[in-house]
């Protein structure tokens, strides 16, 4: 019998009962649903609607079953509908009739808002903790490659000199961000729904305020209407993810690019990539690939959720019951690309000579070379033809800037000399580059300096 008979007279159509029951997916909440039982059976008991003996039976038999489910002793099936029922049902069972009498002062509505709170706010803590050990990959690349000269690219194009610790920087302060969304997140859902009920709270003299306390929560939400029908938090930790895995994908694209041979920059250790079955020269950064192509999975979850609520009168209403699916694979996605990822960035090779070459071939010094005669005097825009015409005079005779002999130079124009060589000397050109934000190595000293305190902080945070 179903826990909610009574007004039906006729027992559920059994494919009626499999498309309604979300137990085959929501099974995965339950440490939450017996959290929050527990919590609202001592709120109970302090109120005095539930005596101490029923409360002290209630919050034993659920860690019973808690024990029972980690032990894979119950079996999750459709009987139960869903984790909720699931979990009366087994403690009724267990205790008889006190376990009825948890479900005072309670609905399904705020019992299943408020186990998604608790199931989000444990896994923001995970993938901010995740997000941490791959910056500190980061951090530890940038580290050892403060003077390792590479080609800086716009429009995919050579444009000037970098190094590739300012290049995973970039990477690092995207994670920054991608942490701080989440803890924005964290703080703008830390409201308990519990106490809602259906829609309109309860007709007992129940404490929301206590039981919000000892589930971890700021406080109760101010309106039990909003409180049963909010899915913000979700659609907000999707868009989350979705710029997170946006970010892990541009990384996993630059990886791709250079472990090819048209750039070779890089190579992954074998356990990070694999072979072709035909081709047996082949080296695919296939963990890169999945990583880029799994993006599009976590924009697809956030844009079905968006679409499931767009159009949803209050208060709570069935639909929401496809949030769960599209949160859960979101998150299960994003931890298992942020669980890969640290690993593979362990065993990047750098080939820091065809950087600089990449970087000497490409007229990075070119701008180094117009600001080099406008220190002279000579105005921007007359220094810049200038160089442009410098640099068509090489293409035509094969060679680099630092190639072209001093008579040379001055050829095109007198104000050239010897400590030109100097200033389009390409490591001096990132040294120069000295500006807060830049690449120069000092600068970009002090970037990992604010990130590794960053990084200290939301550690510590989590602990």
């Amino acid at each position: 019998m179903k826990m909610w008979a009574g007004r039906f007279q006729s027992e559920t159509n059994a494919l009626v009962n499999d498309f309604n029951a979300s137990i085959h997916f929501d099974q995965r909440l339950y440490p939450y649903d017996i959290q929050g039982s527990i919590a609202h059976s001592q709120m109970l008991q302090k109120q005095g609607i539930l005596s101490e003996e029923d409360q002290k039976q209630i919050e034993q038999g659920l860690l019973e079953i808690l024990d029972e489910i980690q032990e894979g002793k119950i079996e999750f099936t459709s009987e139960y509908e869903d984790i909720h029922m699931c979990i009366e049902q087994l403690l009724t069972e267990k205790i008889g009739a006190a376990g009825k009498r948890l479900h005072t002062a309670r609905s399904r509505n705020d019992q299943v808002a408020l186990d998604m709170r608790l199931f989000v706010k444990d896994h923001i803590q995970k993938i901010q903790s995740q997000i941490i050990v791959l910056s500190q990959e980061l951090l530890s690349l940038a580290k050892s490659n403060l003077t390792t000269i590479m080609p800086g690219y716009t429009h995919l194009q050579r444009a000037q000199p970098i190094t590739f610790a300012h290049t995973i920087m970039a990477y690092a302060q995207m994670l920054r961000r991608d942490l701080i969304r989440l803890s924005n997140t964290y703080s703008l859902m830390n409201e308990s729904p519990l106490g809602s009920g259906a829609l309109a709270t309860t007709t007992y003299p129940i404490d929301r305020f206590y039981s919000a306390a000892l589930l971890g929560f700021d406080k109760p939400t101010s309106n039990s209407i909003d409180g049963v029908s909010d899915r913000d938090y979700c659609l907000e930790l999707l868009s989350d993810l979705s710029i997170l895995m946006m970010h892990l994908s541009r990384f996993s694209e630059e990886i791709i690019a250079w472990c090819s041979w048209e750039f070779k920059f890089i190579e992954l250790d074998d356990a990070y990539a694999t072979g072709s079955s035909i081709m047996p020269q082949k080296k695919n950064p296939d963990i890169c690939e999945l990583v880029r192509g799994k993006t599009g999975r976590v924009y697809g979850d956030m844009m079905a959720l968006f679409t499931t609520l767009k159009g949803l009168p209050l208060a709570y209403n069935k639909d929401m019951q496809e949030d769960k699916e599209s949160v859960f694979d979101a998150i299960d996605t994003v931890e298992m690309c942020l669980s890969v990822l640290p690993k593979m960035c362990q065993t990047i090779t750098l080939y820091t000579n065809t950087m600089y070459q990449a970087a000497k071939k490409g007229f990075l010094n070119a701008t180094d070379c117009a600001d080099y005669l406008t220190k002279k005097g000579l105005p921007f825009r007359d220094a810049y033809k200038i160089t442009g015409q410098i640099v068509a005079f090489c293409n035509e005779k094969g060679a680099s800037l630092d190639e072209l002999s001093l008579q040379t130079l001055k050829e095109f124009h007198p104000l050239f000399e010897e400590d030109v060589f100097e200033a389009i000397d390409l490591l001096n050109c990132v040294k120069q580059r000295n500006v807060y934000g830049g690449p120069s190595p000092e600068q970009v000293e002090i970037q990992i300096e604010e990130i590794t305190r960053f990084l200290a902080k939301m550690g510590a945070e989590h602990e």
